[in-house]
């Protein structure tokens, strides 16, 4: 079975790659939208920077705190290093990510992972006899 061809709101990859940045705005919801017109901050345009070094081939590691910076295509394949508040997520980029922002796949809290209750915590644990 073939493997379906990426397209965002009907256009490739390679179209979108060629776009402007005001043209890929107008393809994204209203709030990226919105962000775009406003432009980047100094945080992002030097992530944009290292981006670029990136895709020229040199060897750059991509760590950012811009947890606020959009997926653009041009990212699509690169794989960055974000800050959750406590450590270094790394997030690989694939095409199906572009329009949303790099924080969204660096959770920045935990999924609760609840023990075994201890003595004490019920009724029922009185009848238990210790180990």
């Amino acid at each position: 079975m073939a493997r379906k061809e990426f397209t965002y709101r009907g256009y490739t990859l390679d179209e979108l790659k060629k776009m402007s940045l005001e043209e890929f705005a107008e393809l994204l919801p209203a709030r990226q939208r919105r962000s775009l017109r406003r432009g980047f901050t100094q945080v992002q345009k030097k992530l944009l920077q290292k981006v670029s070094k990136a895709l020229e081939g040199k060897n750059v590691k991509l760590r950012t705190h811009a947890r606020d910076m959009i997926i653009l295509p041009n990212m699509v394949g690169l794989t960055f290093q974000v800050h959750n508040g406590k450590e270094w997520v790394r997030v690989e980029v694939k095409p199906e990510m572009i329009g949303h922002y790099l924080g969204e796949f660096a959770p920045t809290r935990k999924r609760v992972k609840h023990g075994s209750p201890g003595v004490g915590a019920t009724r029922s644990s009185m009848y238990i006899p210790l180990k």
